[in-house]
């Protein structure tokens, strides 16, 4: 379908009524007017980066937004790295897991205890309150930073709030700590129960964002979109803040139209509304390759309906048919790999990866080999291939070989996703290859992504702020081909819109009451609230933080370019892993140090120093054994689970479960301690 006339797409704004005014004054009149107008309307209400810091800094709760592409999370990044060199606790969170891992951070519902309910009655507050290890966690941080926050229900703020203020028995907004949101409300709306409406589901309708009192910073640099104005039209950020204002003008729309019969990279991704148009092109491009398929199957455990929230939120199938030639995308991000959620290439092969018999998903050794040779091997696997293996747990597996757009070679193993509740226990797992075929996908499975080039059919348009989700994973108009739209397609909530107008306005507020003040208040502001959330100004403590990252990024860089010249990053994956967690190790650094490091979770650095003890029984870790009250608790609880010899209480490999551990301990102790002062313990 072509596009809609552009007349019943949008609506007639200031700049068009300008336009034809200026129409006896010549072209190059028009187009000053309506670059003065851009520019007026543009820049009214956004704030810059170094604005929104210096807000943030001064320990007011804070709503950090702007459109795709602003600079969000880079802000956020650096006002972590402030408070963390100056030891301020700082809790990082996001509002789903995938948003989680892009801050190196834990899920709001882990953090706070809340876990998946809708409410808490005072019976639940009491149990949150007694678990000493959640009130410690809760009564230490200072600030807490919530990603994501358009995708939290507006109950589990409300919730947050409500178990913080408990805890901490403080009656100010959130217990008294400051709180840092970060989102656009003009994403996709937050999953609710059905018949609920936007208005019930959005987290500024909360009543604990009205309790927040949030200086709004709406960030206006872009980062992500790439300026064409210089050619004389519209770029796409012009476009983009057009639909924000929902004063979409002809000329943005001829600029849309334009791109229908626009050639785009043949890598290009497309995005559809409906599952049903993004099967149908995955299905067809794939049966078109040649060559027999391999299929990875996905393993689950936990609790059914948490398994089924997890395969909603990861962007994969239940069994991954792949073949040599293969669109696909990566849907988790690796800091290995160096790849991220959204990453693109081409499946080159397969190749044959040991597996840790322990361990089906866990780090795993690569076999030398050529891609190529290894794929006409996995083409051998029949039936009774997997006959066997259900009976006998395999040593090697086929895994799949992509090569990046960037033209670097990885291997994608099997991921594991989790949720755990509020003690780190594993309530469900989800593990599969972290793969999706990339031909096409659906907008809501886009979100968080940023493409150089996308076909885009908005043709059936069913959701507001559909369209803008979509446009907005672009970098520039060059890299689009729009094949259609519908009335629907650029127009957004009236509600987000509304709040969105009322944040501009609160946002020019705040900048210009900041703007007041000079250098030396401000300084101040931010030192008193050092000093109040117990941290340090001490310089030589500041820069030995930046110091030790400067040193993690060379190390980082420096192992990277090392792979690179290798062309490969599939080398021995399990050794190299292990390898930079133990070079962190041998720094004394904590356990959640060299979780944010690595940007993996403590539980598997916990795993990494198990193993890299069992292989060197004198390694340095001393630093991060427990007390010897607690080792005493730990040891004895070990034993007398050793000595009942209860079946439940084993894993597989007849190591000893973490629960009944915990529960003989009366739940005294949390999960993480217990891991790690089983790794002084066990043989």
């Amino acid at each position: 379908m072509r596009l809609a006339p552009a007349k019943v797409l949008c609506k007639v704004s200031a700049a068009v009524i300008i336009k034809w005014q200026c129409r006896t004054l010549g072209c190059d009149a028009m187009r000053y007017f309506y670059f003065l107008f851009s520019f007026i309307t543009y820049w009214f209400g956004y704030m810059r980066q170094s604005s929104a810091l210096n807000i943030l800094k001064t320990g007011q709760n804070v709503f950090l937004t702007g459109s795709a592409g602003s600079g969000k999370t880079y802000t956020l990044n650096q006002y972590i790295d402030y408070l963390r060199a100056r030891r301020v606790p700082v809790a990082v969170t996001a509002s789903t897991g995938i948003a989680a891992t892009h801050m190196s951070g834990t899920t709001i519902h882990s953090w706070s205890g809340i876990g998946i309910k809708d409410e808490l009655t005072e019976r639940d507050l009491s149990n949150l309150s007694r678990k000493q290890f959640l009130a410690d966690r809760l009564k230490e941080t200072a600030v807490l930073i919530i990603d994501e926050i358009s995708m939290l229900h507006a109950k589990q703020l409300n919730l947050v709030n409500q178990v913080l203020k408990h805890v901490r028995k403080n009656d100010s907004a959130f217990g008294g700590i400051q709180v840092v949101v970060a989102g656009d409300f003009f994403q996709l709306p937050p999953i609710g129960s059905r018949g609920e409406s936007n208005r019930e589901k959005f987290a500024f309708m909360s009543e604990a964002w009205l309790d927040a009192k949030f200086h709004i910073c709406y960030l206006s640099e872009q980062h992500r979109q790439v300026s064409e104005a210089a050619n004389g039209g519209l770029d796409l950020d012009d476009i983009l803040n057009q639909i924000r204002r929902q004063e979409v003008t002809f000329e943005a729309i001829a600029a849309l139209e334009a791109t229908y019969d626009q050639d785009v990279d043949i890598k290009r991704t497309r995005l559809y509304t409906h599952n049903l148009n993004v099967n149908k092109i995955n299905d067809k491009e794939l049966a078109a390759l040649d060559g027999e398929m391999m299929r990875f199957e996905a393993t689950s455990t936990g609790d059914s309906k948490l398994v089924d929230t997890l395969k909603k939120t990861v962007r994969t199938q239940d069994e991954l048919t792949l073949k040599v030639g293969a669109k696909v995308m990566f849907i988790k991000n690796n800091t290995e790999l160096g790849v991220s959620n959204g990453t693109m290439g081409e499946l080159v092969g397969f190749t044959a990866v040991k597996i840790d018999d322990g361990k089906g998903n866990s780090e795993a050794l690569i076999e030398e080999g050529d891609a190529d040779d290894d794929a006409e091997t996995a083409k051998k696997t029949d039936t009774s291939d997997k006959q066997t293996a259900k009976t006998k747990k395999p040593t090697t597996q086929k895994m799949p070989v992509v090569r990046l757009n960037s033209g670097r070679e990885v291997v994608a193993e099997t991921e594991e996703w989790i949720i755990e509740d509020e003690t780190g226990e594993v309530l469900a797992s989800y593990s599969q290859v972290p793969l999706c075929l990339a031909w096409a996908i659906t907008i809501h499975k886009s979100q968080g992504m940023t493409l150089e080039a996308a076909e885009i059919d908005l043709s059936r348009t069913f959701e507001l702020g559909q369209g803008y989700v979509a446009l907005s994973r672009l970098k520039s108009l060059a890299g689009l081909q729009l094949l259609g739209m519908n009335e629907m397609s650029l127009q957004l909530d009236p509600l987000a819109r509304g709040a969105d107008k009322r944040f501009l306005a609160l946002s020019e507020e705040a900048d210009a009451n900041y703007a007041m003040l000079n250098e030396e208040s401000l300084t101040q502001a931010h030192d008193k609230f050092i000093l109040k959330s117990g941290g340090t100004l001490n310089q030589s403590v500041i820069d030995a933080y930046a110091a030790l990252q400067k040193k993690r990024r060379e190390q980082q860089q420096a192992k990277i370019d090392k792979k690179q010249k290798r062309r490969n990053q599939v080398a021995d994956k399990s050794q190299s892993t292990l390898l930079a967690t133990k070079t962190l190790l041998e720094e004394s650094l904590s356990i959640a140090e060299i979780s944010q490091a690595r940007q993996l979770s403590q539980s598997t650095i916990m795993r990494h120093i198990a193993e890299l003890k069992a292989q060197d029984p004198s390694l340095a870790c001393d630093h991060l054994r427990p007390d010897d009250e607690v080792m005493t608790a730990v040891g004895t609880a070990y034993i007398a689970i050793k000595v009942a010899n209860n079946p439940n209480d084993f894993n597989d490999d007849g190591s000893v479960k973490l629960r009944p551990v915990f529960e003989h301990l009366k739940q005294r102790i949390d999960y993480n301690t217990i891991r790690l002062a089983l790794i002084f313990i066990t043989p």
